[in-house]
């Protein structure tokens, strides 16, 4: 070979290594850029809310506006070479600043949206429930009562429903911004099966009419504050049961006057009449469904109540009750309890509105 082509094959070799150390360099600065905290700085919140059908193009370059990523080009080079472009997920994020490029682009490729919370109360109706979500932000009410007012997701464990009212289970939720009313109401009903499995099955073995078990319970939560008088207040109804007496139950009354729109938060003597099968003063035996959504205390009460010869109840004004076996003994409670109670009270405030 002459000297002169192996000058020339000398130097290219030189120049080809040169390019790949520069190459290289830049690489590995690329590469220590991407990995770097973003930005410098104390810390900060960036949040942004991917619409459906966004490019990652797009996305990425929305990212680096709002200052989530140093620059669009490198994450997309990352997201492609590196991570065979993933797509990237639609919805509502939150950043926590500073954060590196991969830790960003990994919360859009899980789909790790903002979930916002909404607590629902054990002994609400379906109808506060589905108002409740609306004024929450999470739907409309008149999809929501659209959905709970068939009992289709609950045919399985409780035939005869004609409701999902008792099934959403009273609890505190997260939801994603575009979570749909199907998927709120089947998540109500999910936890209502999976909390059923998991906190009363156990305790109580399997439950054959699982729909008269739920009714009594929505009765139980609406008459007992305490957990402790749950399982007794319960007993109290099973035994009127045994006996075929009627329930005399207030919250049934409430109930069907919640159902015809009739409710201003005063029950009237007059009210004891109405004649609804949610009536269980004029109709012997359980209502035909819950009349709220119970907690897994008063599920647990209506599924194993107490054994008792207890056939009344009534307040002491505190959250508590006092039981009587007999009507006199009964008729003795609400004299002391209902009738003087609150005739004293009412006296002793006449009394300070008199002396103020």
């Amino acid at each position: 070979m002459r000297r002169s082509a192996k000058r020339f094959l000398v130097l290219v070799t030189m120049l080809a290594v040169l390019v790949a150390a520069v190459g290289g360099a830049i690489v590995w600065r690329g590469w220590q850029q991407i990995h770097a905290p973003f930005p410098a700085g104390p810390a900060t919140l960036v949040e942004l809310e991917v619409e459906p059908g966004s490019s990652a193009t797009s996305i990425l370059q929305e990212l680096q506006e709002a200052g989530a990523i140093e620059s669009s080009l490198r994450a997309r080079l990352f997201l492609t070479y590196l991570l065979d472009s993933p797509p990237l997920q639609a919805g509502e994020y939150r950043f926590e600043l500073p954060a590196t490029t991969p830790e960003v682009l990994d919360k859009l490729i899980r789909g790790e949206v903002v979930a916002h919370p909404v607590t629902l109360l054990e002994g609400w109706t379906m109808a506060e429930m589905a108002s409740h979500l609306d004024v929450s932000g999470f739907g409309e009410e008149s999809r929501f009562l659209q959905l709970m007012e068939s009992g289709e997701l609950v045919a399985d464990i409780a035939p005869g429903a004609t409701s999902l009212e008792g099934f959403l289970f009273p609890d505190t939720y997260a939801f994603a911004s575009g979570t749909s009313e199907r998927q709120i109401v089947e998540k109500l009903v999910a936890t209502f099966r999976r909390r059923l499995e998991r906190d009363v099955l156990p305790v109580t073995g399997p439950l054959d009419r699982l729909l008269e078990v739920v009714t009594l319970a929505s009765i139980v939560e609406r008459e007992a504050t305490l957990d402790e008088e749950r399982p007794l207040i319960a007993g109290v109804y099973a035994h009127r049961l045994r006996r075929g007496m009627a329930l005399f139950a207030d919250p049934t009354v409430i109930y069907a006057l919640q159902l015809e729109g009739r409710w201003d938060g005063n029950l009237r003597r007059g009210d004891l009449e109405l004649d609804s099968p949610y009536n269980t003063y004029r109709y012997p035996g359980l209502p035909p469904g819950p009349i709220c959504s119970p907690g897994v205390s008063s599920l647990l009460a209506a599924a194993a109540p107490v054994d008792t010869d207890y056939l009344y109840f009534v307040s002491r004004n505190d959250g508590s009750h006092v039981f009587a076996a007999t009507l006199d003994e009964h008729n003795r409670n609400v004299e002391q309890w209902q009738r003087r109670y609150w005739r004293e009270r009412w006296a002793r405030e006449r009394s300070e509105r008199e002396s103020g």
